[in-house]
C-alpha cells in the first residue's frame, strides 16, 4: 500500500497565487524524488466549528483561506529518502513560505484502504 503525507495549513487570500505557484514548484520537486502524486486543495465549503474545525486547527484569521494537500509515495521508505533529498536541494533553500509556517499541521500515513 502506499504512504501519504497531510498538509493543511491557513493561507492569506492575497498569497493564494504565490502560495499555488510554490505549490507547482514543490510538486514538481517531490515526483522528480519518486511521488506518485501531489494534490492540492483550497477549502471552498469548509464549516467552522465550536469544539474541533479545520479553522480552529489552523487558527485561520478572517483574511485566509484554508488548504488541505497531500502526497502519494509508493512507500514510507521512498517518501523517507525524498525528503532528505529534498532537504537538502539547493532549489529549496531560500524559499518563502507564503503562508504562517507555525500553523502547518500535517503527517504521514500509510494507506489502510483504497477503494
Amino acid at each position: 500500500m502506499t504512504y501519504v503525507d497531510c498538509f493543511m495549513a491557513a493561507v492569506p487570500e492575497a498569497n493564494k497565487a504565490a502560495y499555488l505557484a510554490q505549490a507547482k514548484m514543490m510538486s514538481g520537486l517531490m515526483k522528480e524524488y519518486g511521488a506518485l502524486s501531489v494534490t492540492e486543495c483550497w477549502g471552498v465549503d469548509v464549516p467552522e466549528g465550536k469544539k474541533t474545525s479545520m479553522h480552529l486547527a489552523v487558527m485561520r484569521e478572517a483574511d485566509e483561506g484554508i488548504v488541505f494537500s497531500w502526497v502519494t509515495w509508493p512507500s514510507k521508505t521512498v517518501r523517507d529518502a525524498a525528503w532528505a533529498k529534498l532537504e537538502s536541494d539547493e532549489r529549496m533553500q531560500g524559499m518563502e513560505m507564503p503562508f504562517d509556517g507555525a500553523r502547518l499541521i500535517f503527517g504521514g500515513f500509510e494507506t489502510m484502504l483504497e477503494a
